[in-house]
């Protein structure tokens, strides 16, 4: 059984699909409002898949239960990573592009979206995935399990272009945490589009509309 999810087609028979994870507490609706935003008139039909993490509770929010991809102890988010909840997402996400392809739709049409712990998820499962991807967008966001990273990842997405937003005044995902996963990549050859915004840790116009461009053009 896949996750649940909120799903909005552009148009009939989506030659595209983009499986778009969201932050910690909110579900699948939260982005569900971009798409109006984000597609242009003339782009393919595409699906867009929104799907809500499972309950847990999160340590750092006083053990609450809520949505989230995984635990967060403390505010380092390095320190004491919830790896075992951090791979069982990463494996939601592959039972997500396997349902894709079922509908028809090929591993190298497909893009993963993710906003903070959801972009911590698309970028190590996507860059561990062993099919070619369409790309991935990681949006005020870091990339988690560092350490296995390098031997894990998948030489099938080396080439994956990624656009990554970030703003300069985060205080959730601090933007020298986004910088230093952002170097890392570059350091193994990774093309990241990487853009920084004034604004907190939140989606800003100016970073969906830098987001359609990168999108319409590897939409054909």
């Amino acid at each position: 059984m896949t996750l649940p999810t909120v799903e909005h087609e552009t148009a009939a028979q989506p030659r595209y699909s983009i499986l778009w994870l969201h932050g910690l507490g909110a579900d699948g609706h939260d982005f569900a409002s971009i798409v109006p935003e984000l597609v242009a008139p003339h782009w393919p039909a595409l699906r867009f898949v929104f799907p809500h993490a499972p309950v847990r509770p999160v340590t750092i929010n006083g053990g609450m239960p809520m949505r989230a991809w995984f635990d967060i102890v403390g505010i380092d988010l390095q320190m004491r990573q919830d790896e075992a909840g951090m791979r069982a997402s990463m494996a939601e996400l592959e039972a997500l592009i396997a349902r894709e392809n079922e509908r028809g739709i090929p591993d190298e049409r497909i893009f993963l979206a993710g906003f903070s712990q959801g972009g911590a998820i698309v970028l190590s499962g996507g860059l561990r995935h062993r099919r070619p991807l369409a790309g991935i967008i990681g949006l005020s966001t870091y990339l988690p399990l560092q350490e296995a990273f390098v031997a894990e990842r998948s030489a099938e997405n080396a080439a994956t272009p990624i656009f990554w937003g970030h703003g300069s005044a985060d205080p959730i995902v601090p933007l020298t945490r986004g910088v230093a996963s952002r170097d890392l990549l570059q350091s193994l050859g990774y093309q990241v589009d990487w853009h920084t915004y004034p604004m907190p840790h939140a989606v800003s116009p100016q970073e969906t509309a830098d987001l359609g461009q990168w999108l319409g053009a590897r939409l054909v």
